[in-house]
């Protein structure tokens, strides 16, 4: 299943598969690249602003907000306007099933990780927002605690979070399909072979799909033309690239897909805001 978007870092510990990260503090622009995993992410935003993508669909988070990421879902977030501030919470649902074969366990929980149930993306404003912020902000300071954390508060309060969405009617029910099957392929496609020149007829050609319908298709789910899309891959590797090796500049362009390193370190300082050199000596 599109293994090369699927994120590989772990979550939490086999005895305590449960995450939180906190980014803040951030000294430049930045945008993780789009993947997926089989955990549920819960994203709180304490500042804003935030810019994230679910499945195609891009929403501007503001202060408070929160966004539900289901299992499998791919999606992608960064902000060009500083300072950000904002958490990912992030746990298999099996953490907070009951692993039992009750009602709980075969109409929701079942659903939900068999992606026919999926939880509502963004959570409206009202008192049930102001609920589940008073439980994320529980959720955080419990697991911002030193020493060992607390399991049985962890669980308790994440089924609390739980509880409300489907008491105000915040999971909907849903038809597996394919519809989000060529954004994945295209995606992993790119994913793979973003370091040579890919072209729309190539693409075309691969899918078996025309270039007009490419092209619309990639602005209207994804939120960029294909050449921007594949720059950024380019430009993630090469940040990378530029934190861990001392590479020289002109090899780094070459190996990141750029045929012209005038023009590689141009877009960079688009994005980057600074040029490369700058930022590996940062």
């Amino acid at each position: 299943m599109y293994l090369e978007l699927k994120e590989n870092r772990p979550h939490g510990t086999k005895n305590f598969p449960f995450t939180q990260y906190h980014i803040c503090h951030v000294p430049h622009a930045f945008q993780f690249p789009i993947h997926w995993h089989d955990e549920l992410e819960i994203i709180y935003v304490r500042k804003a602003p935030l810019s994230i993508v679910i499945e195609g669909k891009e929403y501007t988070a503001d202060d408070q907000s929160i966004f539900l990421v289901n299992p499998g879902q791919l999606h992608l977030m960064g902000s060009n306007v500083l300072p950000v501030d904002y958490f990912t919470l992030l746990f298999p649902l099996e953490f907070i099933s009951f692993q039992t074969d009750d009602a709980f366990e075969k109409e929701l929980m079942a659903p939900l990780r068999n992606h026919n149930m999926l939880l509502e993306t963004e959570i409206p404003e009202g008192t049930v927002h102001d609920s589940l912020c008073f439980l994320l902000e529980q959720l955080i300071a419990e697991n911002e605690k030193s020493g060992y954390p607390d399991q049985i508060g962890t669980r308790i309060l994440l089924l609390q979070f739980i509880q409300l969405l489907v008491k105000n009617n915040l999971v909907n029910h849903t038809e597996k399909g394919n519809s989000q099957g060529i954004q994945k392929e295209l995606l992993s496609f790119l994913q793979q072979n973003y370091c040579r020149p890919i072209s729309l007829k190539e693409l075309s050609e691969h899918f078996h799909l025309s270039e007009k319908y490419i092209s619309r298709y990639f602005k209207e789910h994804f939120h960029l033309t294909l050449s921007q899309y594949v720059n950024y891959l380019r430009l993630s590797h090469a940040r990378h690239l530029l934190e861990t090796t001392s590479l020289p500049i002109t090899e780094l362009a070459l190996q990141c897909g750029f045929s012209n390193v005038s023009y590689f370190i141009r877009t960079f300082k688009k994005s980057f805001g600074m040029s490369p050199l700058k930022y590996r000596r940062q």
